[in-house]
């Protein structure tokens, strides 16, 4: 799992990158809003901790364009103790608010609520009217069940899975096909196509990338 740590006193990240890695997680960091951003587009992130008061781009402003990209489990992290605060934090949508100064051990204890709260409801996709179901390994759009080949189905789920990533199609064979395919990458584009048509109205969901490959986004 990896945390990125969005806190731009630098103390604070280390001190909380230090209980991360001795849980066994995964730390990346940014020093404010804009880095962050950038971090979420380009790293796979499974939890953010997220401080409010930052120079360039404050935490709740960061966050709103955050869950435009992609809803990401976050826990905000301030010296702020206004209840004001605290209910415009849930109100746009996060997952747990603590204020500074803090407990490092309780820290990591709600990383670990959040984490199995969401590893709940990890086993569906859902965008709008499209459901994908991992463990049912389905796709519903419009409550109209969409038939899907296992190739189709698991592209499509590594789509999801590196939401906003462009992968070539080196790597879509390489994950979906394995490392002894031998086939050329026309096999992606062929399926590709596929999948589109049986999008429907959602084809758009998965985007050419000129001279690299394909990428998955809502935006």
């Amino acid at each position: 799992m990896n945390i990125l740590i969005v806190d731009d006193e630098i103390m604070i990240r280390s001190v909380i990158k230090e209980y991360c890695l001795n849980e066994g997680y995964k730390v990346s960091e940014a020093s404010n809003g804009i880095e962050a951003l950038n971090k979420i587009k380009t790293t796979t992130i499974d939890i953010i901790i997220l401080d409010i008061m930052m120079p360039k781009l404050d935490g709740l402003s960061a966050y709103k364009q955050i869950k435009q990209i992609k809803n990401i489990p976050t826990i905000i992290l301030s010296a702020r103790d206004e209840e004001y605060n605290k209910l415009l934090g849930f109100d746009l949508g996060i997952d747990d608010y603590v204020t500074k100064p803090f407990s490092p051990k309780e820290l990591i204890a709600r990383i670990k609520a959040v984490t199995k709260r969401y590893q709940k409801e990890e086993n569906k996709y859902i965008y709008e009217t499209l459901i994908l179901d991992f463990k049912g390994h389905s796709l519903t759009i419009d409550n109209q069940e969409i038939k899907l080949t296992p190739k189709e189905f698991e592209l499509l789920k590594y789509f999801i899975n590196n939401q906003n990533i462009a992968l070539s199609r080196e790597i879509l064979l390489n994950k979906i096909w394995g490392y002894e395919y031998f086939g050329d990458d026309r096999t992606i584009d062929t399926h590709i196509k596929m999948l589109r048509n049986n999008l429907g109205k959602y084809r758009h969901l998965i985007k050419t990338v000129r001279a690299i490959g394909y990428k998955f986004a809502t935006k």
